[in-house]
C-alpha cells in the first residue's frame, strides 16, 4: 500500500504518525479565481492564525510584501486581522503589507496600531478623535446593517448627529464597511442589508472621501451572490476551499492524514470505543489511527464521520476519543503503515471541509481553527 500520498513530502512524513498537509499551490490558485470572481482586490482574511493554518506561511503564499521594495499582488489588497497580537507578529516577521483590524479596539490600544500601522475599525466619534490623537492615519467606518455585533448602526448613520458629523469631516476615514450576516443561507437578508450600507454612505456623501474603499463582501457573499459592487472583497473560508458553490471550482487546501498503527478483527456481538456505542453485526476488521479530538477530530464524528483509504470511504465506527479513532476497513486492504485521510483528497476521491462539517453539525471554521491543536503542520505545493 501507498504511505505517503504526496511524493513531495515523504520524507517529511515518513516517521510522523499523523499530521496536516497545507496546499498552498491551492490556496494560491483559489484566492486567483476569488480575484477574477470579484473584479477588485482582495483583503484576505488571516485572522486566527490564518484560521488554524499558519498565518506567516499562508501570507507569504498569498503575495504579501516582506520587503519595502517588494511588488505587491494585484490580486491582494491587505490582511485581515482580529487581533494586535496577530498584527505584531506579521510586523516582527517583516510583513509590510497593509493590515486591517476588524474586531473594535480598545482606545488604550490604538497608540500600537498606529505604531504598527493597522488600520483599525473605528465607529464611536470618541475612537476617532483619540486615533487622531494617537497619530492617525487610514481608518474603516464600521457601519452595522443587522450584524448587530459591531458598528456604527446604519439608521443611526442615516440620521447622523452634528458632532459626529464634525469628527468625521475633519478625519474622514479611508473605508467604509459592514457585515453580511446571512450571505450563505438568505438572499433577502444579503438585499436588505446592502441597501442599509447604500442609504448610510448616500447619507455620508458630503463627508466622504470620493475615493472612499467600500467593502461588503466576504467568502459566502462573493461566491454566492456578489451582492454590492465595491472597491474591495474579503474572503476567508472560501481561500481555503470551503463554504462555497462548486461553480467556482475551489480546491481543498487542508488535508489531514495518519497512519494506521493497529488492526485488529472484531467478532459479531463484541464493541467498539467508550460505552460501547457500536457493536459488530458481524465479523470485522478494525484499524486504529492515532487522531483524536485533542488533535482537532471531533469527538462529533463518532459513529458517523469517514475517511479515505487507498481513495475508497470507510465508516468511524464507535466513539472518537481523545487520542485514536477506530474505522471499519472490513472492504478495504489496509496493514499498519498506510495512510488514512481524514479530510482532503486521495487520488479523485476527496473528504470535502464542507462535507465533514456535515457530518458532525459544526462550522467549518470551527473544525479549520481545532487542527492546530497537535497535529504538525506541514506545507507543500510552495513556489
Amino acid at each position: 500500500m501507498t504511505t505517503s500520498i504526496y511524493p513531495d513530502i515523504a520524507h517529511a512524513t515518513a516517521r510522523v504518525p499523523a499530521w496536516v498537509a497545507i496546499d498552498l499551490g491551492a490556496l494560491r490558485r483559489n484566492m486567483a479565481r476569488l480575484h477574477v470572481h470579484a473584479g477588485v482586490p482582495l483583503v484576505a482574511m488571516v485572522k486566527a492564525d490564518a484560521y488554524g493554518l499558519g498565518m506567516l506561511p499562508i501570507v507569504r503564499a498569498l503575495g504579501a510584501t516582506f520587503a519595502p521594495d517588494q511588488p505587491a499582488s494585484g490580486a491582494l489588497w491587505a490582511l485581515g486581522i482580529a487581533t494586535l497580537d496577530e498584527a505584531r507578529q506579521l510586523r516582527a516577521a517583516r510583513c509590510t503589507a497593509r493590515i486591517l483590524c476588524f474586531v473594535p479596539l480598545l482606545p488604550s490600544e490604538l497608540a500600537e496600531a498606529h505604531a504598527l500601522h493597522v488600520r483599525p475599525a473605528l465607529h464611536r466619534a470618541s475612537d476617532i478623535v483619540a486615533w487622531a490623537a494617537a497619530g492617525g492615519g487610514p481608518w474603516h467606518l464600521s457601519v452595522d446593517t443587522g450584524m448587530s455585533r459591531a458598528g456604527a448602526r446604519w439608521d443611526a448613520m442615516v440620521s447622523i448627529a452634528a458632532p459626529f458629523a464634525e469628527v468625521m469631516a475633519a478625519h474622514p476615514p479611508e473605508g467604509m464597511f459592514t457585515h453580511f450576516h446571512s450571505a450563505d443561507i438568505a438572499t433577502a437578508a444579503v438585499a436588505e442589508q446592502a441597501q442599509r450600507f447604500v442609504a448610510v454612505r448616500n447619507a455620508l456623501a458630503t463627508l466622504l472621501p470620493s475615493n472612499l474603499l467600500t467593502h461588503t463582501d466576504n467568502s459566502a457573499a462573493l461566491t454566492r451572490h456578489h451582492g454590492l459592487p465595491g472597491a474591495l472583497a474579503r474572503p476567508g473560508l472560501a481561500l481555503y476551499g470551503a463554504g462555497t458553490v462548486a461553480e467556482h471550482a475551489l480546491e481543498n487546501v487542508v488535508h489531514v492524514r495518519a497512519r494506521i498503527v493497529d488492526t485488529r478483527v472484531v467478532l459479531a456481538g463484541e464493541s467498539v470505543s467508550y460505552h460501547a456505542t457500536w457493536t459488530a453485526a458481524a465479523t470485522r476488521r478494525i484499524a486504529t489511527v492515532p487522531v483524536g479530538y485533542a488533535d482537532g477530530y471531533r469527538f462529533a464524528f463518532s459513529n458517523r464521520g469517514e475517511v479515505l483509504i487507498a481513495g475508497r470511504r470507510c465508516p468511524v465506527v464507535g466513539r472518537v476519543t481523545m487520542d485514536m479513532t477506530m474505522i471499519d476497513v472490513t472492504d478495504v486492504p489496509c496493514e499498519v503503515g498506510d495512510v488514512v485521510t481524514l479530510l482532503g483528497n486521495d487520488g479523485d476521491a476527496q473528504l470535502s471541509l464542507d462535507e465533514i462539517a456535515g457530518h458532525s453539525g459544526l462550522l467549518p471554521y470551527e473544525l479549520l481553527v481545532g487542527l492546530k491543536l497537535r497535529l504538525p503542520r506541514l506545507y507543500f505545493g510552495e513556489v
